[in-house]
């Protein structure tokens, strides 16, 4: 695969306790991985690590390594275990202070009568970070090289990260197509469904099996950038769903709420 054509690819670091622990579920990620597919990056791997320094910089240094675009999400609030912005900036060497235009734009959001030392912490970040709007809440996210620090809550994150996508250089778009087909994921894999996979290597076939009270199912996901390749795919698993006697229905796209 040649330079120009190999995938475009990135990883999400959330970061939080609170995450680790299930008081907080994640409402990040499908955003995220959404509307990257949509401009031609693919979210590779997702790693989740508690507010600790240590865990932070490994997983920073791993991920920034091997992929173009890096994107964290948490820990850059005004509370004491809010500690991404530091542990960024040691990752990369960089020194950590305050951020002129950072503390500008809190200082021009805030009344006097709300400034405080734990607010203004949010304009602490690493030497030479480049600010990220935040239109929601003013405190903004930043960016070193190829990480994206972005805030946890999911309004706030994905305003920001809409506004950043303009600036994100994708591959090629990312699509998909799923059917679903009921039978047993068993079944569906001993008509051949390996062999499928094996005919259309440039696509990437997904099985996720169900249950549900009208009896067992199997939803066949088909992800590449070649559409043609990807419906000759998906015409093929029709053909092993009929030799197996088994009912089909096409899913809608992936963001779209499913009927019945």
């Amino acid at each position: 695969m040649s330079e120009a054509s190999a995938p475009v690819t990135a990883c999400l670091i959330i970061i939080g306790n609170e995450i680790l622990s299930g008081r907080t579920v994640d409402a990040n990620l499908p955003y995220i991985a959404q509307r990257l597919g949509a401009i031609g990056i693919r979210l590779a791997e997702v790693r989740i690590v508690a507010d600790d320094e240590a865990a932070i910089v490994e997983a920073l240094d791993a991920c920034r390594a091997r992929y173009r675009y890096v994107f964290t999400t948490g820990g850059i609030g005004p509370t004491h275990d809010d500690i991404t912005a530091a542990s960024v900036a040691k990752a990369f060497g960089r020194r950590y202070g305050r951020h002129p235009e950072a503390e500008r734009r809190l200082l021009a959001y805030y009344p006097p009568e709300r400034v405080n030392a734990a607010r203004m912490k949010m304009a602490d970040m690493p030497e030479g970070a480049e600010l990220i709007d935040n239109p929601v809440s003013v405190a903004p996210g930043f960016r070193v090289e190829n990480v994206y620090v972005l805030p946890g809550v999911p309004k706030i994150m994905q305003a920001m990260l809409d506004g950043l996508l303009p600036t994100l250089q994708g591959g090629a778009k990312v699509l998909s197509r799923a059917i679903t087909v009921y039978a047993p994921e068993g079944d569906v894999a001993n008509a051949g469904l390996g062999d499928l996979q094996a005919r259309f290597p440039a696509v990437e076939i997904g099985s996720y099996p169900f249950f549900r009270p009208e009896g067992p199912g199997t939803t066949i996901v088909f992800r590449g950038t070649d559409q043609s390749q990807i419906d000759q795919a998906a015409a093929a698993l029709l053909g092993l769903a009929a030799e197996i006697g088994a009912q089909t229905r096409e899913d809608p796209p992936a963001g779209e709420a499913a009927g019945g």
